[in-house]
């Protein structure tokens, strides 16, 4: 899995950034928040003495602190103290998913694919290649009438495409 921040090229640096990341991670393992505490303690001391030989700091450290924990399983008695969101949240605030939105673009990639080539290439050009009318209907060789003509129609079969929400959405649950 690719990193998404830069690796800090000091020990100091990379506690400062990851401190709570790990925090959190150890937390949701452990379910117990102090003994999350204990274990990333202890990993970072570890981690700290062989800093100069670690390649990928972030790799290594969070597998440092599954390995300690999966050991601390092994060896210990579990006490359970469940964790609320509050306490993760107190911890540190969630990272967010993005994955929905990779989800969202595969399925308008696969709605967009549905469609005859002409709407598809239009709206192409003009949502994701940000082209005029006039840019457009030079490209696909027609004129601007018939290039809004395509958009008009392609945007109305990807909306009938679209599954309609449950009524409690859109009429206003609040009632």
């Amino acid at each position: 899995m690719a990193e998404r921040k830069t690796v800090p090229a000091s020990f100091d640096e990379f506690v400062a950034d990851r401190l709570d990341g790990l925090l959190r991670y150890a937390t949701v393992l452990t379910d117990d928040p102090d003994l999350a505490q204990d274990i990333v303690q202890e990993v970072l001391l570890r981690a700290q003495q062989r800093w100069s030989t670690i390649d990928s700091p972030p790799t290594y450290v969070r597998r440092m602190v599954t390995n300690e924990y999966l050991s601390w399983r092994r060896r210990a008695v579990r006490r359970h103290v469940p964790s609320s969101p509050e306490v993760l949240d107190a911890i540190s605030p969630p990272v967010s998913d993005h994955s929905h939105a990779y989800d969202e673009r595969d399925e308008m990639l696969a709605r967009l694919a549905e469609l005859p080539r002409k709407q598809r290439a239009a709206l192409v050009l003009r949502y994701y290649e940000n082209y005029s009318d006039a840019e457009i209907a030079k490209v696909l060789r027609c004129r601007a009438s018939t290039v809004r003509s395509q958009i008009s129609r392609a945007l109305a079969t990807l909306r009938a495409s679209v599954s309609p929400r449950p009524a409690a959405l859109t009429t206003g649950a609040s009632e």
